[in-house]
């Protein structure tokens, strides 16, 4: 009985250790990692950390391949414009992040060997800042501005700087640099590329980097991306600092993301964030234009409702989500009470992705925003008001020959339709036109937007159950011909006129008479003031849904 138990024990033991054995060999050969290259066309924070931690790529291997890219299809081929200016140490910068990989195992942060484009109208040293201005050619600045360092604090790479309209005036995407010119539209070359931030645009959908910032004083985030099926995001008023970006209106203007994908603008809006000691930062205790600058991390953090990060959950959804539809946004018939094509493109289009986001469970409804048509009408930028002393202002802490605004219109460098910014302050008609735009505007724009947003009526009762968005398309047109602006609408101004939080995106690519190839329609939701994760987590969750972004046919791999 005993020698049974013994062979039992024997045979068991034999089972147990070819069991190991079998678990080991599977271990070693799950531990076999295979190396995943690099492909920079449409490629995502995700796949750069992927091919790094595989081996299959070196930080300077993949900045290397945007380099190669930028050189083949910015200057050369389909000569895109986009790009101005291209960091001089982007490879040294590369192989330090290279090292640290190798010495520590780990990635520096969320935007590790990340290529980052920013507009050419934000600080970065080693390269000028010209706001596409030939006559700040020499502007070199003596620091970044405070998003650049804190991307380079996160392990992002500056890759360069982006063509824009020239001061970030205009949606042609034109500038005098003589490494800029006219920015093309990637999807057509025969189409403009939306602006300001033309170049930005343009460059991260032809994946000449990863991903992108533009400035929005009136939409110059949003036109872009609309036309060049992008991610763009023009966040709250407040939240990013203005620190180094040379201004237009800086009680508008604020620095967004710019991305193929809405979760890798999420990722970018971890590093954009942050308090901003100085005191050109913009980060104000109230919305007032004057009232006092913020003074500690603590205040920043509670007053703008700063999350720890803005990237949703990997498992969200729609469901539930409530849309806020404003019918009234879409494009309108003309005098003769038809639509043009674009518009009835555009309008079917939004039309089938309100389908798609009921289908997914989301509650959309039609709702009103009180004295919209005032509002659109009434109402205009700041940007002739506040341009010439803005200016003025930004130059005089620079290195730059010229220290004013009038110092560059008497060097006749200056573009001709910037005479007409040379306003003078005292005049009663710029005094009362600032008047309603700076004290007047906001709590009428920011009471209907709220009332919409509430589902309340004009004594404030509850009609309905609150939204979480509003949503309206982008733009009332599709990309304009190359060297005109295209006919965007009034809709982007709901945003910077209420200092409250836009973000486009694609809904559809429609076939055009007016081109050979397809063109992309955005959509944009609007949230309530400091809700982007609202915002991010509805668009990553349409993302998975209405996956519509193509990709240019005429930047392919190389």
């Amino acid at each position: 009985m005993l020698g049974f138990k013994k062979t039992i024990l024997l045979i068991s033991l034999s089972g147990f250790l070819t069991a190991c054995n079998d678990s080991n060999e599977n271990n070693s050969s799950a531990e076999v990692v295979q190396p995943v290259p690099f492909n920079p066309v449409e490629a995502t924070i995700a796949d750069v950390h992927q091919s790094i931690q595989t081996k299959g790529a070196t930080c300077v291997q993949i900045v290397q391949s945007y380099l190669d890219r930028i050189e083949a299809y910015d200057k050369q081929g389909p000569t895109l414009n986009s790009v101005i200016s291209v960091n001089p140490t982007a490879l040294k910068d590369a192989k330090v992040l290279d090292d640290y990989y190798a010495s520590t195992g780990q990635l520096k942060g969320d935007l590790h060997c990340v290529t980052v484009l920013p507009k050419d109208n934000i600080d970065a040293i080693n390269m000028a800042n010209t706001a596409g201005s030939k006559a700040l050619i020499d502007n070199f600045p003596q620091d970044d501005a405070y998003i650049i360092k804190n991307i380079k604090d996160h392990g992002g790479i500056i890759l360069g700087k982006a063509n824009l309209d020239e001061f970030a005036f205009g949606f042609g995407g034109s500038s005098s640099h003589k490494n800029g010119g006219q920015t093309k539209n990637v999807y057509d070359l025969t189409k403009g590329p939306g602006g300001s931030s033309a170049g930005t645009g343009a460059a991260i959908n032809a994946s000449l980097a990863l991903i992108g910032i533009g400035t929005d004083t009136g939409g110059s985030i949003r036109i872009p991306s609309a036309v060049q099926g992008l991610v763009g995001l023009r966040p709250s008023l407040r939240l990013v600092s203005q620190d180094g970006i040379i201004p237009l209106a800086p009680t508008q203007d604020t620095a967004g993301p710019m991305c193929r994908k809405a979760v890798d603008c999420a990722i970018l809006m971890d590093s954009m964030t942050g308090f901003d000691h100085s005191t050109s930062s913009n980060q104000r205790s109230d919305f007032d234009r004057l009232a006092p600058l913020l003074s500690t991390e603590s205040e920043y953090k509670t007053q703008f409702s700063v999350p720890t990060t803005y990237v949703p959950s990997s498992d969200n959804t729609l469901k539930g989500k409530r849309i806020g539809l404003v019918r009234a946004l879409y494009a309108q018939p003309n005098n003769t009470g038809a639509l043009t094509e674009d518009g009835q493109l555009i309008n079917n289009a939004m039309d089938q992705a309100i389908a798609k986001l009921t289908a997914a469970g989301a509650i959309v409804e039609e709702v009103n925003i009180d004295d919209l048509s005032t509002i659109l009408s009434t109402y205009s930028s700041l940007s002739s008001y506040e341009f010439k002393t803005s200016l003025t202002e930004y130059l005089k802490s620079t290195r730059s020959i010229f220290q004013s605004y009038a110092d560059l219109q008497k060097s006749g460098l200056m573009i001709a339709t910037f005479n007409n910014y040379d306003r003078d302050d005292k005049t009663q008609s710029f005094i009362d036109g600032y008047h309603l735009n700076t004290v007047v505007r906001a709590p009428h724009v920011r009471g209907s937007l709220n009332k919409a947003l509430d589902h309340t009526d004009a004594t404030g009762q509850l009609t309905g159950t609150s939204y979480d968005a509003l949503a309206y398309p982008t733009m009332h047109a599709l990309a304009a011909n190359l060297g005109r602006s295209p006919s965007a609408g009034t809709n982007n101004r709901l945003s910077p006129f209420s200092g409250f939080p836009a973000l486009s995106m694609p809904v559809a690519q429609v076939t055009s008479s007016t081109s050979q190839y397809p063109m992309n329609v955005n959509i944009e939701f609007l949230a309530r003031e400091f809700d982007e994760p609202t915002l991010f987590k509805i668009a990553t969750a349409f993302e998975k849904i209405n996956p519509v972004r193509q990709t240019p046919v005429h930047t392919p791999a190389l």
